[in-house]
């Protein structure tokens, strides 16, 4: 393996050769089951064909231009995101952060232009993630992916997730711009706010002017058993960052937002060189298509009822090593009493399943939307080995 590559990375012993829907094979041939799915985003499983008929097609045709040319396929999948969510209008990124970034500047660009330029404060949340931007960490304010890069960027504050009190005060704050959350959080331990407190928040926001900013880069895309996690709560932001699944593993993000939170946002204000490129565009049509169909949404429903039942089973015999059973659809977490990392090796070694770390000491197991039930019943076989084998780690 290459010495060259630049050390930010703390990967697993698995070199990865080939996939094919929820299995992976690593160069020695050794097959795993991919309950990680390149962290929420092969959300159709690995070398999907209609994926990949819909990139062939393409990349026989065109791959880049830029934006300084009109792309179509742009305006396809901006109207078929306007058509099944909230928003409309979208911008166009490669990546979950990028996405972030365009909805902080949103944001702030939104009371710009309505005169209020000192409304620049934006609120998250302890244990979000919203990227590796300088924006995404300021917003998340995590220490461990700040910490080195100079002096906090002004306008970014943390809440202590679940503190209403201290999210009334924030949202009647005169300087502030937007509230920025995920309504189920990924590596921040599979938290869900509830559907209550989403509702309170719409109305609180309105009341003072404002925005809601939903980071659904992971959980959005039907993940949650709804095309978008906020559905459940029946209310909307007013501006979503979305990424992972909508490519199906190709690089592709999106900002989408009402056209009155966009109303900053006009020509020279954001831009992208390679955002709503021919090839992603073409590939993302596809993957949203398949992904928001009625029946890849009932798939996930129905594989996920049987997957929390059954890990909660699992939590019952395993109480040494299991200790909560989270999250929402196919977004769950396994809170566990040894390492988690220590977990996933096991976990990877032991059963041949290939799970996810967050937040919490907590695995996540995140399968592919179109999982079937023969293979989640493999998926819920394989977690029992690697927690049989953890007792014995522990016993030891």
């Amino acid at each position: 393996m290459s010495g060259h590559l630049m050390g930010v990375y703390n990967r697993a012993p698995l070199e990865v050769d080939r996939g094919q829907g929820v299995r992976l094979w690593a160069k020695d041939g050794t097959e795993y089951l991919d309950c990680v799915s390149g962290i929420s985003t092969n959300a159709l499983g690995h070398a999907n064909p209609k994926l990949a008929e819909a990139l062939k097609a393409q990349a026989d045709k065109l791959w880049h231009v830029s934006n300084i040319f009109k792309i179509p396929g742009q305006d396809e999948l901006a109207d078929a995101l306007c058509a099944k969510s909230f928003a409309e209008v979208v911008f166009f990124a490669n990546s979950g952060t990028e996405a972030v970034e365009c909805a902080l500047k949103t944001a702030r660009k939104y009371h710009h232009a309505n005169g209020q330029p000192e409304r620049i404060d934006i609120y998250g949340f302890d244990g979000s993630f919203h990227g590796r931007t300088y924006g995404g960490i300021n917003a998340a304010a995590n220490p461990s992916y700040t910490e080195g890069f100079g002096p906090p960027m002004q306008g970014f504050h943390q809440l202590k997730w679940g503190d209403k009190e201290a999210l009334k005060a924030a949202f009647e704050n005169p300087t502030t711009a937007a509230v920025i959350l995920e309504p189920v959080q990924g590596e921040g331990g599979c938290r869900a706010t509830s559907e209550e407190d989403l509702r309170w928040m719409r109305e609180t926001a309105d009341a003072n002017g404002v925005l809601i900013i939903f980071d659904e880069v992971q959980c959005g895309m039907g993940r949650t058993g709804k095309l978008w996690a906020h559905e459940w709560a029946g209310m909307a932001p007013d501006i979503m960052a979305v990424a992972k699944a909508l490519g199906g593993g190709f690089p592709i993000g999106a900002c989408l937002a009402t056209a009155e939170a966009a109303k900053g946002m006009t020509v020279g204000a954001h831009g992208s060189t390679f955002g709503g490129n021919p090839l992603a565009m073409a590939v993302g049509k596809a993957a949203f298509d398949e992904i928001s169909s009625d029946a890849v949404i009932a798939n996930v429903n129905e594989i996920a009822g049987y997957l929390k039942q059954q890990l909660h089973g699992l939590q019952e015999r395993f109480p040494d090593v299991i200790v909560e059973v989270r999250g929402k659809g196919l977004l769950l977490g396994l809170k566990l009493v040894p390492n988690n990392r220590e977990f996933m090796g096991w976990a990877r070694d032991e059963a041949k399943l290939l799970v996810a770390g967050g937040g919490d000491n907590l695995v996540r197991i995140l399968p592919p939307l179109n999982i079937t039930l023969d293979e989640a019943r493999e998926a819920v076989e394989r977690v029992e080995k690697a927690c049989e084998f953890a007792r014995t780690k522990l016993a030891a």
